[in-house]
């Protein structure tokens, strides 16, 4: 039987191939996501360390492909502080498009507006410290 030479690439079977087409096929999975900014750059990095042993007569190859993503475009919303609730808290709502009720041209009834979640400072204190010993 010949031996065939093959490319760097081609050995460990085909692994290192196979790991290139991954991170490729994540750079055309984050260039087609309609969050990320369609003209950003995205980058592959391919490194290939080469270890031999003392004798030199062994030679570990790795083979690592990393892909540098576009980040996801940011999200915004708009909050209007209504004023304070009777024990001082804040009332703070989301904006909407349309008055909460109202109709819009297709027929769909504009959601009421959702309102933010206002933790007391002490509640906040005591949430704080419980966490650093669940840590």
């Amino acid at each position: 039987m010949e031996r065939q030479a093959k490319s760097i690439l081609e050995m460990a079977r085909g692994a290192f191939l196979e790991r290139a087409d991954y991170e490729m096929r994540r750079l055309v999975d984050n260039i087609l996501d309609a969050n990320t900014n369609p003209t950003a750059k995205r980058k592959m990095t391919i490194t290939m360390t080469l270890e031999p042993d003392s004798d030199r007569k062994n030679v570990i190859v790795k083979f690592e492909a990393k892909s540098s993503l576009a980040a996801t475009n940011p999200i915004r919303t708009t909050l209007y502080i209504a004023g304070e609730s009777s024990d001082g808290v804040p009332q703070i709502l989301e904006m909407t498009p349309q008055v909460p009720g109202q109709l819009d041209m297709f027929g769909g009834i504009q959601e009421p507006q959702a309102m933010l979640r206002m933790l007391q400072t002490s509640n906040i204190e005591e949430d704080s410290e419980k966490l650093m010993h669940v840590r």
